[in-house]
């Protein structure tokens, strides 16, 4: 039952395999001046990079929860969703208002998937 992590830090680790299971941590922009879809864009990038380095990518999404600071945004997080998420690999997935740790950030997602 061995457990990789990536990216382990003092706090959390950015992903954890187990049984050909990708875990990621909330993913979040940097770039915390942009819009919610500028935000929304870095934040799926940042996710389509963990799991490729994770043996994965977008189309084993298991479950996806995002997190959206203001729900007034939403329209604008679901077209980057939209124009990201392959057609016919649509995860299961859950979307809250949430107050997230820095007002700044405008949407945080968590994502499981299945290795390749």
């Amino acid at each position: 039952m061995e457990i990789k992590r990536l990216y382990v830090g003092k706090r959390l680790s950015e992903v954890a395999i187990h049984n050909s299971t990708v875990y990621l941590a909330g993913q979040i922009a940097e770039d915390t001046s942009a819009d919610i879809r500028g935000q929304t864009r870095e934040v799926l990038g940042h996710i389509d990079r963990l799991l490729a380095e994770a043996g994965s990518d977008k189309t084993c999404i298991l479950s996806c929860q995002i997190y959206i600071q203001d729900l007034a945004d939403f329209p604008g997080m679901n077209e980057e969703w939209d124009a990201w998420v392959p057609q016919g690999h649509t995860p299961p997935r859950a979307t809250v208002e949430a107050k997230l740790a820095d007002p700044k950030w405008l949407v945080e997602i968590v994502v499981v998937a299945a290795q390749r």
